[in-house]
């Protein structure tokens, strides 16, 4: 008979108030497969816009469906030909699949092992758990698609939000100059990561404002914030400069802007490179809560307000 465990899930696309708590069937291991007991898993905005059914034309959905894309826990159990981890390891990913239905926000999970990476030793499950998704997304949007240097100049916008915030941590690691752009009460928390310069986008024109700072541009702006502070943005990209969004897919974008929209992918490679920077004190994770399993509606509403600084996380 199918194991049981306690998990939040939806079986209709809507707003927190869908997701319940209740018992699935842990799903049998196949080849290359490992069972992770989830000691933590990390709450982003994306898990309401999936939940949403915004992202349905892009991923498929079975239901009942778990959310939650990062976990951080401890591997019980492996198939065959999955050798990479021992039983007992402490691990840590992005878990998002082809297809959603299996995702974190329970206490286990059967996942094939490419997408682990070891834990950081000296993080918490709960810390771990706030690395992978903005982890990558920052690793992937800043080094792989901006190339960004040593000595370049970086716009971060949206840089106290949980991708933000690794942002500032990762370009400053890799020698560039970060300017951070949130509201006035998160700029000594970005300056305490990092920030070489921040920015208001309350009251202050943001390309304006960096222009002043630096009169021939930034070679790269990232953006996790969007709109306006977007749009008045651009003015200081620097010729021959790159811009990288998360959110703006370029529909309202000069077609002469260099501009890539990314959507994270995982990367057990790089979540590797991450451990090392955090195992070397190089990165840092603000934890802001911790929520219960039971209260997964509460945490999904928190990260809607669009008002976390750093990370949320639900435990198991």
């Amino acid at each position: 008979m199918a194991k049981k465990m306690k998990a939040a899930y939806y079986e209709a696309f809507g707003g927190p108030d869908q997701v319940k708590i209740g018992e699935l069937e842990i799903p049998a291991l196949q080849e290359g497969e490992v069972l992770v007991r989830v000691k933590a898993a990390g709450v982003n905005p994306v898990d309401n816009a999936v939940l949403a059914g915004w992202l349905s034309s892009k991923l498929p959905m079975q239901y009942p469906a778990i959310p939650g894309w990062d976990v951080a826990g401890v591997v019980e159990d492996r198939g065959f030909s999955s050798r990479r981890f021992n039983v007992g390891d402490e691990v840590y990913a992005y878990a998002r699949r082809p297809t959603v239905q299996h995702g974190t926000f329970a206490e286990y999970l059967v996942i094939p092992e490419s997408y682990l990476a070891h834990k950081p030793k000296n993080l918490s499950f709960e810390e771990a758990a706030g690395i992978p998704l903005v982890g990558l997304t920052a690793y992937q949007s800043m080094f792989d698609v901006g190339q960004l240097q040593a000595g370049q100049t970086v716009l971060i916008l949206g840089a106290s939000g949980g991708i933000g915030n690794l942002g500032i941590q990762l370009a400053k690691w890799k020698g560039a100059t970060v300017i951070g752009v949130a509201s006035q009460k998160n700029h000594t928390f970005m300056k305490e990561l990092g920030a070489d310069h921040t920015l208001d986008y309350n009251g202050t024109h943001v390309g304006e404002a960096v222009k002043e700072l630096f009169p021939d541009g930034v070679d790269l702006i990232f953006d996790a914030a969007s709109g306006e502070t977007l749009q008045q943005s651009l003015i200081a990209l620097k010729s021959g400069g790159k811009l990288v969004s998360i959110l703006n897919t370029g529909e309202n974008l000069d077609k002469s802007i260099d501009f890539t929209y990314v959507f994270v992918e995982p990367n057990s490679t790089e979540l590797e490179h991450l451990r090392e920077l955090a195992e070397a004190g190089i990165l840092k994770v603000h934890v802001s809560d911790t929520y219960p399993l039971d209260q997964a509606v509460e945490a999904l509403n928190q990260i809607a307000s669009h008002h976390t600084k750093g990370k949320i996380v639900v435990v198991p």
